[in-house]
């Protein structure tokens, strides 16, 4: 299994709308092909600002390199490069 996670750190002065927004679209992604599981949480600790978590599996690799070309994921990383600094791991369990 191939595990995704991601850091989205919004920027100081983004409106809680346009991150209910980011929330909203990271979450359409969870129907895209080869996601084993998908989760998009706001951090309960913003001692450090508004956090995004992105937590996904894919089954391999190669699942997860679909997903990073498909338009939909290309289009909800262009938006959260509006509003957010972000950080990622990807690791095989």
């Amino acid at each position: 299994m191939y595990r995704h996670i991601v850091l989205f750190r919004v920027h100081g002065d983004v409106n809680d709308e346009r991150v209910t927004e980011a929330l909203t679209r990271l979450r359409s992604l969870a129907v895209l092909p080869g996601i084993e599981q998908w989760r998009v949480e706001l951090s309960l600790d913003a001692r450090k600002g508004r956090i995004l978590v992105e937590d996904g599996s894919f089954s391999d690799h190669a699942a997860f390199e679909r997903f990073r070309q498909d338009a939909r994921h290309i289009e909800v990383g262009r938006y959260m490069a509006t509003i957010s600094d972000w950080w990622n791991g990807d690791y095989v369990v």
